[in-house]
């Protein structure tokens, strides 16, 4: 090999290795407010367009593909379109809720309203080729749930503008799923939140299945944020996937109607926030976390509770707005962008980082994977809110694995 090739080739092996080196250290989490938001709303567009296009269309049932995980329990096709249409809308309803206007984003609410309207139309019409199974099996009163949910998170946009005959069905729904008896679990919510929406929503909710949902939650607090999944505690994000956010927005329904509610919504909020403290020190400087526990195929829906603290506008005062928005850029980046995270034609693809089928329990299915969403409540902020508009800011752990001092972390009395 002669002298010259060898340097050509040499320079050539420097000027990849440089190119390299620049790619590992741009640093999208310091991308500007704005290029963030629009990476937010871009993401969950990518995400949920194909569900409420196809569902709009009447179609989610011919077109959304079912993949399972090796160890199903079943084909699950009988309960994965409402864990589709269920979960995707309880993520997307606070940006939907902010309405309409004139800017290029506003224009595209515009649009998935549209769709969602037509979507919740179809879902609960008993005559659509779409109509959603509420009854057959356990499994759709979770997703029923978070139906319920959504609708309570946009009532504007996705309740008040129905006719009445979507919205009588809609109650029929929901209210059809009370032959199903949730486990003595995290389940119990999902009939308490399906009790409230029909509180805010129509009359005659059972109170039954309303407040023993909140009492045995009340005795399943472990402390420090955080509850038992039932009696026990679970190494697992489910205080994120359900517990803290149903509670919440269980009791925030309550509080309005009866102000015996009040002290319960304080102590939940106060829990909440501390949680939301915790997870988000969990974020480590790289965008990743412990995959730690089941239903890991919700990727970066686990961050439900932080995002939805965010929201509210109630992270705790070490907790910079900015500083979360970074965080969980960098995160939903890492994620959203793994090889073979959706299908050729758009739809999600079980795994926590890519595609891996074994990563999913026998009740993970397509549609179960939606409750990704959950993580881009933030959304329902304002592109003027502070949320978006401040400054990058590190996270907790991008200051301390830098040498940057950190407040000291506290457990919660």
């Amino acid at each position: 090999m002669s002298h010259r090739f060898k340097n050509a080739v040499l320079a050539v092996f420097i000027c990849l290795l440089a190119l390299n080196v620049q790619a590992q250290s741009k640093k999208p989490e310091k991308d500007s407010p704005e290029k963030v938001r629009e990476f937010f709303v871009a993401s969950l567009v990518k995400i949920s367009d194909p569900v409420l296009t196809a569902l709009s269309n009447n179609q989610l049932k011919t077109l959304m593909p079912v993949e399972k995980s090796p160890g199903a329990w079943d084909d699950r096709k009988h309960v994965t379109y409402l864990e589709a249409f269920g979960r995707t809308l309880s993520g997307m309803a606070p940006w939907l809720e902010l309405g309409s206007d004139n800017t290029s984003e506003g224009k595209l609410r515009a649009k998935y309203i549209a769709l969602a309207q037509k979507s919740i139309h179809n879902a609960t019409d008993p005559n659509a080729a779409d109509f959603m199974n509420f009854v057959n099996d356990k499994q759709p009163l979770v997703d029923a749930a978070f139906f319920a949910q959504a609708l309570m998170r946009a009532p504007k946009q996705l309740w008040e503008p129905l006719d009445a005959a979507t919205k009588e069905n809609v109650i029929k729904a929901l209210k059809s799923t009370r032959k199903i008896e949730p486990y003595h679990s995290n389940w119990l919510l999902f009939a308490g939140i399906i009790e409230a929406a029909i509180i805010k929503f129509d009359k005659d909710e059972d109170a039954n299945r309303l407040i023993y949902a909140l009492s045995e939650h009340k005795k399943w607090y472990l402390g420090d944020g955080t509850y038992g999944d039932g009696p026990d505690f679970h190494w697992d994000y489910y205080n994120s996937f359900v517990i803290h956010p149903m509670q919440l927005d269980i009791l925030n329904v309550l509080k309005d109607k009866n102000n015996e509610y009040k002290k319960d919504f304080e102590t939940e909020l106060n829990r909440a926030r501390r949680y939301a403290a915790i997870q988000e020190r969990l974020i480590s400087p790289d965008g990743t976390y412990p995959p730690i526990g089941r239903s890991l195929a919700y990727r970066f829906g686990a961050f439900q509770l932080l995002s939805q603290i965010a929201l509210w506008k109630e992270l705790p005062k070490e907790v910079a707005p900015a500083q979360v928005r970074s965080a969980l850029y960098f995160m939903i980046n890492n994620q959203i962008n793994a090889k073979e995270t959706f299908d050729k034609n758009g739809w999600l693809q079980i795994g926590l980082y890519g595609h891996q089928p074994n990563i999913g329990e026998g009740y993970i299915s397509t549609g179960s994977l939606y409750l990704c969403t959950e993580a881009f409540l933030v959304l329902g902020l304002p592109a003027t809110d502070p949320f978006w508009a401040d400054a990058y800011q590190p996270w907790t752990q991008k200051k301390i694995w830098s040498g940057q001092e950190i407040p000291i972390d506290h457990a919660s009395k």
